[in-house]
């Protein structure tokens, strides 16, 4: 199962795995701008420790996690800043 939301400008792309019954491994991905020198999270799947979770604890950490890779990004300057649209 798969599902894409919109952060800062940058797609956070959720991928869940059934492993059990109700249970659920899970890798986000997110996609910008441009891709950036020393940072892995751009454009390569990363796994969310901790699991399985069920499905709606699974997309929350997956959308935070990519959320914060978002926000480290744009923190360290490694691309151009984008407003947040109200």
């Amino acid at each position: 199962m798969e599902r894409t939301t919109e952060y800062r400008g940058f797609g956070i792309r959720v991928e869940l795995e059934n492993v059990a019954k109700d249970m659920f491994d899970v890798w986000f991905q997110i996609e910008g701008p441009a891709s950036s020198q020393g940072t892995k999270s751009i454009g390569e799947r990363t796994k969310v420790f901790a699991g399985p979770y069920s499905r709606r604890w699974a997309y929350l950490v997956a959308e935070l996690g990519g959320r914060a890779a978002v926000d480290v990004v744009l923190s360290l300057g490694l691309l151009p800043q984008q407003k947040d649209v109200i």
